[in-house]
């Protein structure tokens, strides 16, 4: 297929289009999905057929934002399974972290490999528009220590790797993590990616002082944002569009940082009043949100009835400011066991898939 445009994105937002984010749940309408993930021909088709089930053109893959975590680490001898408990209690020497960037251009991991292929799959067999995902590389930094909100602040308090271990540590896994960003989505575009989303939910003001921002720290800028300029860039060299997600707790600096990365699309979570943060936007960036997905497990926390009343209300007052939006979940809806029923009666309530 021919590339899109944010044109495209901007005409979506004008239809009026609803979308949730929920390949997951579709992937475990299969019994067998802990294989279908690693085989990128039947991910394909579940990604394709989830676009199907929720009336969407976009094809978003399965948000995993444990995956890159998970692949990076046996590369430094940590078991994929031990991944989700395990970090560096040390910043990792340069001479290993670029043995690790050689080893991965060599050995492609096999759940990147799968994501890479369901992405081929959808861009030769459908017509839709094949989207590639990560997780932020900030995000993924966070994931690889075992407190990165200290050195963070020490970082932003002017101590630097010379002078602070932590601050080391926390400059090394940030250069694990964009190693890792880059190659994933260097695999996703080759095998035909559109566009590529970036989660990153940590890029928020419980990991950043916003006192030290206010008194003209960077430090959001280099940790957080210099990556994520890093990733818009080779997106847009390879000629597909940016799609940008953070579902944090935000301050209006931060929301504006997000939008000079001029994504065609900008995500946020449900912390954020949508209809307000419309007039700090570009009117060229389709703000996508934010329904309570992450609740949707529950009836009690959110009843069938209170999704629609939610969704009619953010779609009339978006409507209202007349900037283009597309209403969409706060972030990826997760599978919850037995839950699955309680989820899809929701979605289909609230994106009006019954119609």
């Amino acid at each position: 297929m021919t590339n899109v445009s944010r044109e495209y994105y901007l005409k979506l937002a004008s239809r009026k289009l609803r979308m949730p984010i929920g390949a997951d749940l579709v992937l475990h309408d299969h019994p067998d999905h802990a294989q279908i993930i690693l085989d990128g021909v039947r991910l394909g088709k579940v990604v394709a057929e989830a676009a199907a089930a929720f009336k969407t053109p976009l094809a978003f893959p399965v948000m995993d934002l444990r995956m890159e975590k998970s692949v990076l680490l046996p590369f430094f001898g940590v078991p994929a399974d031990k991944a989700d408990a395990w970090h560096f209690d040390s910043a990792p020497s340069g001479a290993a972290i670029a043995a690790f960037e050689k080893q991965l251009d060599a050995a492609v991991p096999a759940r990147i490999a799968a994501v890479a292929e369901a992405i081929r799959y959808v861009a030769e067999n459908t017509a839709l528009v094949p989207v590639g995902m990560s997780i932020g590389p900030f995000s993924l930094a966070t994931k690889l220590m075992p407190d990165p909100i200290t050195p963070v602040y020490l970082a932003g308090a002017g101590e630097t790797a010379a002078t602070e271990p932590d601050v080391a540590l926390l400059e090394a896994a940030l250069r694990i993590a964009r190693i890792m960003v880059r190659h994933s989505i260097k695999r996703q575009l080759a095998a035909g990616a559109k566009a590529i989303f970036i989660a990153e939910p940590a890029a928020n003001r419980v990991y950043f002082s916003q006192n030290q921002m206010a008194g003209g720290s960077d430090v959001f800028e280099r940790f957080a944002m210099d990556a994520n300029h890093e990733v818009a860039r080779q997106v847009a060299a390879a000629g597909a569009d940016l799609i940008f997600h953070c579902c944090g707790e935000l301050t209006d600096p931060m929301l504006d940082a997000f939008c000079a990365l001029r994504p065609v699309m900008l995500s946020l979570g449900n912390s954020r009043k949508l209809w307000e943060d419309a007039a700090r936007v570009p009117k060229d960036i389709v703000l996508y949100g934010n329904l309570p997905s992450k609740q949707f497990y529950s009836d009690l926390a959110m009843p069938v009835e209170k999704v629609e009343q939610i969704a009619a209300g953010l779609a009339a007052r978006m409507e209202s400011t007349g900037h283009p939006f597309i209403l969409g979940t706060e972030c990826d809806t997760l599978h919850v066991e037995g839950c699955g029923d309680t989820i899809r009666a929701k979605i289909a309530r609230a994106f009006r898939l019954l119609e």
